[in-house]
Order: C-alpha cells, then sequence, then structure tokens
C-alpha cells in the first residue's frame, strides 16, 4: 500500500503542497482531480522520486522510500505527452524497462507480444512509433509502463492531447485493464468526466490541500464547500444570508429569492452562506418558488438547457421561448446549504 503522510512543497517561493496525505490501497484507482497548477503533477513526481518534499513522507507497505532512488521504487509513469523513444520502434519501446531490468530476451519477446496484444496493437511491433497516430502512441506507452510489472501505476493527464471520442474509447480499455491487472493506480486529471470514469476513488486537490474524497457519486451527492459544487459544475451557486429558522429549517435570502432549507450545519442569524440550486430535476410550475425571464435555450440530447436574465441555468425537459417569465418548482433534495 502506498501511503503519503503531511507532503508539502514549495515553489518559486510559494507553498504549492500545505500537508497532503492520503493512500492508495491494493488494486485501487484513486483519482487526484483539480485545476491546472494545483500540483497534481508535482506530487506524482515526488511519488516517483522525481522531486524530493520539502516535508512529508512517501512510504510503501510502511517503509519510508526518501532513500530509495527512483528506478528502484518498480513504479510506472505515463504521461501526457507519451514520452516515447523516436529512435526505437515499437516493441523496442514497450521492452525498455525489461531491458533496464536485465530479463532475458525471450521473456522480453514474449512479455512485448502479450502486452502489444493486449493493448490492441498486436503487429506493430517493428513499426515506428514517430508513424502511430495519438491513440495507438498511448498505447504503447501504457503497453511500456506495464512491462516491468510495476507494484503502483501513475498517470499525468495521459489523455490530454486526445479528442473526446478517442479519449472515451481509451479510457474503457484503461479501467479494464487496470481491474485486469490489480495493479494499484493514481491518475491524475483536471477532467471531471475522466475522473469519474476511471476512479474507484477521487480526491479534489485545491489549494495545495485535499478538500474531499470519496466516491464519485458520494463527492456529488454531498459537496463539502462551495469551491467543490464550483468545480463539479453541479448546479448554480448563490451568495446568501441566513434570515432565521423555520421549524427544522433556515431561511436564506439570496439575489434571486428566499429559500426554506433544511440542513445539518449550525448557523446564525446573518451568517453568510453558498446556496447551491442543482440544476436537474426542474420542472415548469405555476407555483414555483423561483422566477425568471429566459435570454437563451440549447437543445441538448437529454432536454434543453436554459438560461435566465439573472444568471441561473438550468436543464428542464421542455423548452420555453425566449423571452418568456417562467417559473420554476425545485424540490428539496435540489437546494443545498454550502460554507
Amino acid at each position: 500500500m502506498l501511503e503519503l503522510v503531511d507532503i508539502h512543497k514549495t515553489y518559486n517561493n510559494q507553498p504549492l503542497l500545505k500537508g497532503v496525505s492520503f493512500a492508495v490501497n491494493p488494486g485501487e484507482t484513486v483519482c487526484l482531480l483539480g485545476a491546472s497548477g494545483s500540483g497534481k503533477s508535482t506530487l506524482l513526481r515526488i511519488i516517483a522520486g522525481l522531486e524530493e518534499p520539502a516535508r512529508g513522507r512517501v512510504c510503501w507497505q510502511g517503509q519510508d522510500l526518501a532513500s530509495i532512488p527512483t528506478h528502484q521504487r518498480n513504479f510506472g509513469l505515463v504521461f501526457q505527452d507519451y514520452a516515447l523513444f523516436p529512435h526505437l520502434d515499437v516493441a523496442a519501446n514497450v521492452a525498455f524497462g525489461l531491458r533496464m531490468q536485465e530479463t532475458a530476451p525471450a521473456e522480453i519477446k514474449k512479455r512485448v507480444a502479450e502486452l502489444l496484444e493486449t493493448v490492441g496493437l498486436s503487429g506493430y511491433a517493428t513499426r515506428r512509433v514517430t508513424d502511430l497516430s495519438g491513440g495507438e502512441q498511448q498505447r504503447v506507452a501504457l503497453a511500456r509502463a506495464l512491462a516491468p510489472r510495476p507494484r503502483l501505476l501513475m498517470f499525468d493527464e495521459p489523455l490530454g492531447a486526445l479528442d473526446r471520442v478517442l479519449k472515451d474509447e481509451l479510457l474503457n480499455e484503461l479501467r479494464r485493464l487496470l481491474h485486469a491487472s490489480g495493479i494499484p493506480s493514481i491518475y491524475v486529471t483536471h477532467d471531471q468526466a475522466e475522473a469519474f470514469a476511471i476512479a474507484d476513488r477521487i480526491l479534489l486537490l485545491h489549494e495545495g490541500l485535499i478538500v474531499q474524497g470519496g466516491k464519485a457519486d458520494e463527492v456529488c451527492a454531498q459537496p463539502g464547500s462551495a469551491w467543490v459544487a464550483h468545480f463539479l459544475e453541479l448546479g448554480n451557486l448563490l451568495e446568501g444570508v441566513i434570515r432565521g429558522r423555520e421549524g427544522d429549517g433556515w431561511v436564506v435570502g439570496t439575489q434571486a429569492g428566499e429559500f426554506r432549507l433544511t440542513c445539518g450545519h449550525a448557523h446564525q442569524d446573518g451568517e453568510n452562506v453558498h446556496i447551491l440550486l442543482r440544476r436537474e430535476p426542474v420542472k415548469l410550475s405555476a407555483n414555483g418558488q423561483l422566477h425568471g425571464r429566459v435570454v437563451d435555450v440549447i437543445f441538448q440530447q437529454d432536454g434543453y438547457k436554459v438560461t435566465l436574465e439573472n444568471g441561473l441555468v438550468f436543464h428542464l425537459e421542455e423548452s420555453p421561448r425566449v423571452g418568456e417569465w417562467i417559473d420554476l418548482a425545485l424540490p428539496p433534495s435540489g437546494i443545498q446549504c454550502l460554507l
């Protein structure tokens, strides 16, 4: 098991990582999800031994890896830019780590053929990597990472250079390969759809800290902060003020009107909070608690994306007219109070 304990790192004399701790369990794929520049790639480099933390420990099965050089950690790393050797053919690229381990030539040949079949590149052994498409090159990079049978795999935005169709195809294959191999993995991305598709568990990195972690559906159902809700695009965020209690809940005033809701937080009158209005499920209703004038309607496969004059965006099953005043009914589960 991999464990990071209180990792700190500075960059240009500014704190980049401020005490990051997490573990990766056997066979688990953990996704580090965060905006560009949040320190995700730096964490991978620290785990790989390519950089040293300012403070903290990287441990494997309880052993501190500080004194273990990169090539002895037996961790595989796959990059966005593939990092293949252009002067070597496909087979030689895949075999590189095995040759570094001084594996017997017959075993190398067998392992390379096995992996090329696994990643769908049988018959490509003698091809030049520079003649391959982006998706094919990434498959070669994956086979090369798998070849030495690493005890941990790390992916640094591996599909960032690919189009959406090819990305979805490779994500499905990668998920299958990781589950079949049982190798624990860390997957770094800023793309939430990628994270949801590949990860067993998601860790959200913001301002140098893990601000929330859990399964994708758990995090989306209960975002721990306004930043998490905004980053995951869970709906409309409104600044609000606690106006007082009403029964078992609270009255919150916003620029879009007052909302009555229950939540698990302890509040005081006048306290500033954020209200998350989830975009679905929302329906047109003459008695809806939210109203506004429609300024834009865009058809999507699952309905209509409707933008109101106050900037709020919702998804509806039926299309209102631009310029029309509408009332929307939000179910209690579609309104959440965030700090």
